[in-house]
């Protein structure tokens, strides 16, 4: 949400979130060590996979990759304008990654595979019709909000 408004404000506020992100980004840095740790102590199966030859080499850029988004968040909270937010994002996909790494195929541990947490067939090719249907309009009305509240957010009138 700082990065965000990194993006989207002015002033104070935007100097506020800065400092703010900072902090913050410390806390999101800590909590994906501290679950990276974890994950492969409370279950040998897990740590099996993530330090077992040559999966190692597999996953290795997601850690490495980790420790540089964090480094350059870090660096690009000082003045950046878009760099925090996309290296935010970035940071969060690379934790899901490494997440999904260490679980999958269970999506409940240590037992419940995605197929058997899966629904029937029939109801997941209806959510899927649901679903390509939807999704479109979503992404449109998505675009559109984008486009009307674009720019930063001003003083005064702001979008009024």
């Amino acid at each position: 949400g700082c990065t965000w408004l990194i993006v989207k404000s002015e002033e104070s506020l935007e100097e506020r979130m800065r400092h703010l992100g900072y902090r913050l980004a410390w806390a999101l840095f800590a909590i994906i060590v501290a679950v990276s740790l974890w994950t492969p102590l409370a279950e040998p199966r897990i740590a099996e996979r993530w330090f077992s030859l040559p999966n190692l080499f597999w996953f290795l850029p997601v850690p490495v990759l980790v420790v540089l988004f964090a480094a350059a968040l870090l660096r690009t909270l000082r003045g950046a304008r878009y760099a925090p937010f996309l290296l935010t994002l970035g940071l969060v996909f690379l934790a899901y990654s490494g997440l999904g790494i260490s679980l999958w195929p269970n999506v409940i541990p240590p037992s419940i595979s995605i197929w058997d947490a899966a629904g029937p067939a029939q109801s997941l090719g209806f959510t899927l019709v649901g679903t390509l249907l939807i999704v479109p309009y979503i992404l449109m009305y998505t675009g559109w909000s984008y486009w009307v509240f674009r720019g930063k957010v001003q003083r005064g009138d702001g979008y009024h």
